[in-house]
């Protein structure tokens, strides 16, 4: 059995799914992408007066993401400390690689507690979004007798 996450902090999923799902020691956050909880806005995005996207601001947007998956993980009972493997997606690798990898460096400076990480060129998400994550974390080992 598994145990499913709602996380109230967080922006609403955009699909049926929840944020996360727990199965024993394994924790599953759904795609994470760059919306403002309150608002439901996406980060870093700029529109034109008729709102077409014209631009966006990938460290913002990767600054996003990050603070989502800490409010995803932190509902779950986890910490950013416990994430294992991170699948990132961007729409524009050629572009966005450098700035959103610089941000990852700040998050995740000791490559020896790093999680895995892998990165994918996409051509598109299902929202105006220039990245969006997708996590596994594991709760750490109880002392024995817990």
């Amino acid at each position: 059995m598994s145990d499913v996450i709602r996380a109230g902090a967080a922006p609403r999923p955009v699909g049926s799914y929840p944020h996360a799902r727990r199965v024993g020691d394994l924790l599953f956050l759904s795609g994470i992408g760059p919306r403002d909880p309150a608002s439901n806005a996406i980060v870093g995005n700029v529109h034109d007066a008729d709102g077409h996207l014209i631009s966006y601001d990938i460290d913002a947007q990767t600054r996003a993401v990050f603070a989502n998956v800490h409010t995803v993980l932190e509902a779950s009972g986890a910490r950013w400390e416990d994430l294992v493997d991170v699948t990132v997606y961007l729409t524009d690798m050629a572009h966005d690689f450098k700035a959103y990898n610089a941000v990852w460096a700040e998050y995740f400076p000791d490559i020896d507690t790093a999680p895995c990480r892998t990165t994918l060129g996409i051509t598109a998400l299902p929202t105006p979004i220039a990245i969006e994550l997708k996590c596994v974390a594991a709760f750490p080992a109880k002392p024995a007798g817990e």
